[in-house]
């Protein structure tokens, strides 16, 4: 009877592994990249970490994405190309059976870009890289934003070009 009880358990464990092991590889990601939300699927079990601080895509999905394609001179959109250290490749790049996969989250840091990652609903966001964040400071012009008013209007920054604007921010943390 114990030994039934035990093979009925093992049995359970098995069946529940399997069953997460399928979820996890069909469980659809959000990636935020310049404001387009797009959404991937995920990448092989070999290549989740532990921790799930990298996002791996494909390469149809980084182009999908962020409109960055990966070239012999390295990872480029329009006139912009970053070149992936050789000592590094294998952080930035896998091959899983036909399909690469790109290690977005290491390119990201690679950049110096700002990555906020919410683990419970699978939503990736890269904000600006250095370059665009710095741009605002030697121009010494606000980034534009829209905010609602006291009423619930939308008002944009760009309204008030050319007039004095006293901005009172106030935040809980």
């Amino acid at each position: 009877m114990q030994k039934m009880r035990f093979l009925v358990y093992a049995s359970l464990i098995c069946l529940l592994t399997v069953i997460n092991s399928f979820a996890a590889e069909t469980v659809r990601r959000v990636v935020i990249y310049d404001n387009l939300v797009t959404e991937i699927g995920a990448p092989p079990a070999s290549l989740i970490s532990v921790d799930n601080s990298d996002l791996w895509v494909t390469l149809a999905d980084l182009k999908r994405a962020t409109k960055f394609v990966l070239k012999p001179q390295g990872v480029c959109r329009d006139q912009l190309c970053f070149p992936i250290p050789k000592k590094r490749r294998t952080a930035f790049l896998s091959q899983q059976g036909s399909v690469t996969w790109f290690n977005l989250s290491e390119f990201a840091r690679l950049l110096r870009q700002p990555v906020a990652h919410d683990v419970e609903t699978a939503v990736w966001y890269f904000g600006p890289r250095a370059e665009e964040q710095n741009g605002y400071l030697s121009s010494f012009t606000a980034p534009n934003f829209k905010l609602p008013d006291m009423s619930g209007k939308l008002h944009s920054l760009s309204e008030f070009r050319g007039k004095k604007v006293l901005l009172l921010t106030w935040a809980s943390w």
